[in-house]
């Protein structure tokens, strides 16, 4: 992990509304799983069954637990070694990803590389609070709100609007885009270039000039080499708090809602409409002009070529409906011979 942010198990039930049981003044200086954890860090211990990929392990490793503050439910306060300072709360789980997020913060990071090169008529909402590292490059006419961070060998082209505290890691590539606040874009991801955009005309193949933007919401993360293209007519967009994962393709015109999970090497074609909180699986691909509905999600390695309606769990190729799917899959288990 990276360098942790020392502090005190009371001030961590200040910050985040716990109940603290124990010694205030009990120092924390990183985190750790509760079987591995050494004094000094915090832990957790949870009986939550949020889905099935969380694992409850046995009490009696909260009970030989080492760490030095352990965050709980009530009811499991009785198991915990009597000399750790113990944050009380329901739900666990979702405490210590905001305590993480404390203890590994990023420390402020501000200035203009002098190696950096800024073309005039860039326009700086508050040119102090901005980190711009070395040979990074912004054209005229973009924006760059307050607290942005633009990480070295970066491309803002011109007219790029960049919200408030949003990070561009370095490699990145952005043009014809409007970026809202606090999102996080990783290395090497492209946004804002022309779609696969093109039609048959005497025989040949006619690139359809793109005259649209890429727009992304609040609190969107682009994983690394990803790929939003612009649009070519209407505008590709991006909603509040959706997570691209690393090697994703999001076309020309594609509409994508809030709250949207995109697993690595997803492939939207032109188009698409999504959702919102839409869950799509590790290379799954959508085909061109494919709808699906809130709360809908697929399989990894699905195709799909058709609707999917709100809150359906669709896989397979082609991709249908998930026990559709898995019938199919239990008749040829069962009727074709194994070689």
């Amino acid at each position: 992990m990276g360098r942790a942010a020392q502090t005190t198990a009371g001030a961590l039930a200040e910050k985040f509304g716990l109940e603290l049981r124990g010694n205030p003044e009990t120092v924390v200086s990183g985190v750790a799983p509760i079987a591995d954890a050494r004094p000094g860090q915090i832990a957790f211990y949870s009986t939550e069954r949020n889905s099935n990929a969380f694992k409850i392990l046995p009490v009696s490793v909260l009970e030989n637990t080492r760490a030095s503050v352990i965050l709980l439910q009530p009811e499991m306060v009785s198991h915990a070694p009597t000399d750790a300072a113990l944050l009380v709360c329901n739900s666990p789980r979702s405490e210590i990803i905001k305590i993480l997020g404390e203890v590994y913060r990023e420390p402020p990071r501000r200035g203009i590389s002098g190696r950096a090169y800024i073309e005039s008529g860039v326009f700086f909402r508050n040119r102090r609070s901005v980190y711009v590292g070395q040979f990074a490059t912004i054209e005229r006419g973009a924006v760059i709100e307050e607290d942005v961070k633009i990480y070295p060998n970066t491309y803002i082209g011109k007219n790029v609007t960049i919200g408030r505290g949003t990070v561009i890691y370095s490699g990145a590539h952005i043009e014809n885009a409007t970026i809202g606040a606090d999102c996080v874009i990783y290395a090497g991801a492209s946004i804002g270039k022309d779609g696969f955009g093109y039609t048959r005309q005497d025989g040949h193949n006619v690139f359809i000039t793109h005259v649209g933007r890429v727009v992304i919401g609040n609190r969107v993360s682009v994983g690394a080499n990803s790929c939003i293209d612009r649009g070519a007519l209407t505008d590709t967009m991006i909603g509040d708090g959706t997570k691209i994962d690393n090697l994703c393709q999001i076309a020309h015109g594609v509409v994508v809602g809030s709250e949207c999970f995109l697993a690595s090497g997803v492939g939207l074609a032109g188009g698409v409409k999504v959702g919102d909180r839409v869950l799509l699986g590790g290379h799954a691909g959508i085909a061109n002009g494919v709808k699906i509905g809130n709360d809908a999600s697929v399989g990894a390695n699905s195709g799909v070529f058709r609707d999917i309606p709100e809150g359906e769990t669709h896989m397979g190729y082609p991709a249908g409906p998930g026990r559709e799917f898995l019938r199919h899959y239990a008749w040829i288990k069962k009727h074709v011979n194994k070689d």
